[in-house]
Parts: C-alpha cells; sequence; structure tokens
C-alpha cells in the first residue's frame, strides 16, 4: 500500500524532472526562458511548448492507468502562468486538460470535464502571482525550503518584498493541490487513485502536498541554471567585444594623432603637401569611421595600409620604400582588422624615423598547414635586446595587436619579434586560416 503510494510519488517527481531536462536541451525553448517581456505571440509560443510536454504527460495517465504518477497537469499549468503570465496559464491550463477531458472514454474510463475549468483557473492564478512579484527574477529564486524564506523576512527588512512573494507562491501551490483535492472525484486526483489508501491519511496527504511543491521547484531550479548558463556565456561575449573596442580605440587616435602632427608641420613650409595630406587622410578615416568589423580579407587590410603609406610617404619623400612580398592565395584569407596598420606604423616611428638614409617597409603573407603566416620588415635601426623581451607587453603598438590577438584566438597563434641592432627588426604573426564567406546569390539552388 504504501510502497505503491510512494512509487507513484517519486515517478511524479522523476518525471517532472525529466521533462524540465529536456525541453532546457532545446535553442527555441532557451530563448523564450531568456525573454521575461515577451509579445502576445511569445507568450502563446511559451504557451505551445509547455502544453504539447505536460498535455502529453496527462495523455499518458490516461492512455497507461498505471503510472499515475506521470499526470503533471496541474504543475504544468501553474509553471505556466508562473512564469508567462495570465495569457500563457489559460493557454496552456486549456490545452492540458484536454486529454483527460476527451481521452478516458476511449480506453474504459470517464472523462473529466471539470478538469477544464480547473488546470485552467490555476494557469491565470499562477499569473496574478506573477503580477505580485517586484521583479519578475524573483520567480526563478523560489525555494521549496520555506524556513529559510520565513527567517530572512523576520530579520532581514531589505529582503521583506522578496520573501513575502517566496511565501506566497509557496502557499499558491499548496492550494493548487487543495483545489485538486477538494475537486477529487471530477477530476485526476493521485491520492485517491491509489486503493486502498495509504494509512495515515494525514502522513499521506503531507507527503503528496509536498511532492506537489518540488514539482514545481524543480523545473524552476532546472531551467534557472540554463538561464545562467546563457547569461554567462552573453556576458563573456560582451565582455570581449568591449575589449577588443577599447584596444581598436586606441589605434585609431593613435595613427591620428601622429598624421595631424605631420599636417601641423607643413602647413607652413609646404601648404600644397599639407592640402595633399589632409585630402589623403580624409580618405583613411572614411574607411575607419565605417562599421566596424572583427575580421576583414587581407586584400583591405594591405589596401589600408597602401592609403596610410601614402601619407607617409609625403613626410618622408624617397626615403621611405615599401615592398610587397604576397601570395595570392592568401588575399582572401579574413585576418583581424587593423591588424598590420600598427606594425607598419611602428617600424616607421622606432626603426626608420632616425635613421637619416630612410630605409624599407616589407610586408609578407603565406600559407601553410591550415595556417596564415605574416611578417611586417624593416631596415631600420633595431632594437636593443635588453628591450626586446618587454616589446609585447609595452606600447601601443605591437602590446595592442598582441592583446588583440589573444582575445580572438586565446592560445591557437603566434606572434614573435627578431631584431638585431643597426639591422632591423622583422614582427612574425602566425594565425589559423579564415576563409571569406561570400553572400549567398539570389535564387542560386542549394
Amino acid at each position: 500500500m504504501w510502497q505503491s503510494y510512494l512509487v507513484s510519488l517519486l515517478v511524479k517527481l522523476a518525471a517532472m524532472a525529466s521533462v524540465a531536462s529536456v525541453l532546457a536541451r532545446s535553442s527555441a525553448f532557451q530563448g523564450l526562458l531568456m525573454r521575461e517581456g515577451r509579445s502576445l505571440r511569445q507568450r502563446l509560443a511559451f504557451s505551445l511548448w509547455l502544453s504539447i510536454v505536460f498535455g502529453a504527460s496527462v495523455a499518458t495517465r490516461v492512455v497507461s492507468r498505471t503510472y499515475h504518477g506521470a499526470d503533471l497537469g496541474l504543475e504544468g499549468s501553474l509553471l505556466a502562468g508562473l512564469l508567462g503570465g495570465y495569457v500563457t496559464g489559460l493557454a496552456s491550463g486549456i490545452v492540458i486538460s484536454l486529454p483527460a477531458v476527451f481521452m478516458p472514454a476511449l480506453f474504459g474510463g470517464e472523462n473529466q470535464p471539470l478538469t477544464l475549468a480547473i488546470l485552467a483557473s490555476i494557469g491565470v492564478f499562477g499569473g496574478l502571482v506573477r503580477d505580485c512579484s517586484p521583479d519578475p527574477e524573483e520567480i526563478w529564486r523560489f525555494s521549496p525550503f520555506f524556513d529559510l524564506s520565513i527567517y530572512r523576512f523576520f530579520k532581514e527588512s531589505r529582503e521583506h518584498r522578496r520573501t513575502a512573494l517566496h511565501l506566497l507562491m509557496f502557499a499558491a501551490i499548496l492550494f493548487a493541490e487543495f483545489l485538486r483535492q477538494t475537486f477529487g472525484p471530477h477530476i485526476f486526483n493521485l491520492y485517491m487513485a491509489v486503493a486502498p489508501r495509504p494509512e495515515p491519511q494525514w502522513v499521506a496527504q503531507l507527503a503528496l502536498y509536498l511532492t506537489t511543491l518540488f514539482a514545481v521547484a524543480v523545473p524552476l531550479k532546472i531551467w534557472n541554471s540554463t538561464r545562467n548558463e546563457k547569461k554567462l556565456e552573453e556576458q563573456k561575449r560582451l565582455l570581449v567585444e568591449a575589449r577588443m573596442a577599447a584596444l581598436t580605440s586606441q589605434i585609431n587616435p593613435h595613427f591620428l594623432f601622429n598624421t595631424l602632427n605631420s599636417v601641423s608641420s607643413l602647413i607652413r613650409t609646404d601648404p600644397d603637401q599639407a592640402r595633399l595630406m589632409v585630402v589623403k587622410l580624409s580618405k583613411v578615416l572614411r574607411r575607419l569611421l565605417r562599421k566596424h568589423e572583427n575580421f576583414n580579407p587581407l586584400r583591405e587590410e594591405l589596401s589600408f595600409i597602401e592609403d596610410y603609406l601614402s601619407i607617409e610617404l609625403i613626410r618622408f619623400g624617397e626615403k621611405l620604400r615599401f615592398e610587397r612580398d604576397v601570395a595570392e592565395d592568401t588575399l582572401d584569407m579574413l585576418v583581424p582588422s587593423m591588424l598590420l596598420q600598427p606594425l607598419v606604423e611602428n617600424s616607421i616611428k622606432h626603426g626608420l624615423s632616425s635613421k637619416v638614409e630612410g630605409g624599407t617597409i616589407r610586408v609578407a603573407a603565406r600559407r601553410s598547414a591550415s595556417k596564415v603566416h605574416l611578417m611586417v620588415e624593416d631596415d631600420g635601426v633595431g632594437i636593443p635586446e635588453s628591450e626586446l623581451g618587454a616589446l609585447l607587453q609595452r606600447g601601443i603598438g605591437v602590446s595592442n595587436v598582441h592583446e588583440r590577438l589573444e582575445v580572438l584566438f586565446g592560445n591557437d597563434y603566434r606572434m614573435w619579434v627578431e631584431s638585431r641592432p643597426g639591422e632591423g627588426t622583422r614582427i612574425q604573426i602566425e594565425i589559423p586560416e579564415l576563409h571569406f564567406a561570400a553572400p549567398a546569390v539570389a535564387g542560386t539552388a542549394g
């Protein structure tokens, strides 16, 4: 007698945990869980998810006539109202009840028409409780261990509204089960379904109420865990984007500052060249002010470097030379935007500007073993060995590029610097091969 009853209660909790876990794996359902301010269409979609799953649990009980604990109709209706509001609760309660209203007669039982009214009312009741929440997020923090809520209610004055909501939810779940017990002869009642009923009756009733309480709390905890994981992923993504934006904003003003200094020095000595530099600068800035992407084809990055160097050539004249050694099959490979320009600028500023006879900057690119190998080399004054080790950690140019590569690729990249005083500096980068995805042509099959 008690064994059969306890098995039914355990089946009920196991079924609820399984249902909640299965729903949590759906990306579409996760998207609905993450939303609090849902449109009418989203509320109905949320209701449909809950109705199908919890309605199937009612149908399982009706068809099997054995697994009484599989019926989660009341708990599903209440959850729909708590999480989705009146519309979701009402629609879910109606649909969930349909198997109990129409199917029992097909399997040798009696239809339970009152189930529709009870479950629909429970769904709306859940929406009323939701409206009492000071913050919809508090619904997710509900715990079946009400003693902690009572303790906080009396000990922490700031928690009064939160703990009051949790106590209200606790009472609402028990009240929903009370309604089911009251209308037991007309709707499905797990306690009444077990014959003969276990004694003492008050212990059996207490076990039933506690099972219902945990059957509502378990999916809340499972789904809230899923929501928290999604939030952490989103926060991590936003943090990376913010960090990338901060690093990029260090590059652009640095370049602009140096160029404006050059313009100011030419205004009095060579106004025509100053005007030409302003025109070229406006072309470069136009590219910088376009919608920024983390990756661009190498072809565009090289074009930007040539625009940048056309400005520097006005300053240095024939003293500055530029060479390209770029494999044709690398031009459409994706590379981090603004990757090479800071390195070229660094070569000019620290490698060639102090060299009387000027020098050459060489940019090379090749593919090897699913990697893209990039190199920026100059034949300038070089870097003392004592400073070479700390080059990737200080300054704006090289260290900025290094940090951006770390943000984008983690450990899946290499960047190293080779230099000899009086002979020049070579900076090499190796990143994974990323192909440019061309947009699909309208009307193309497949």
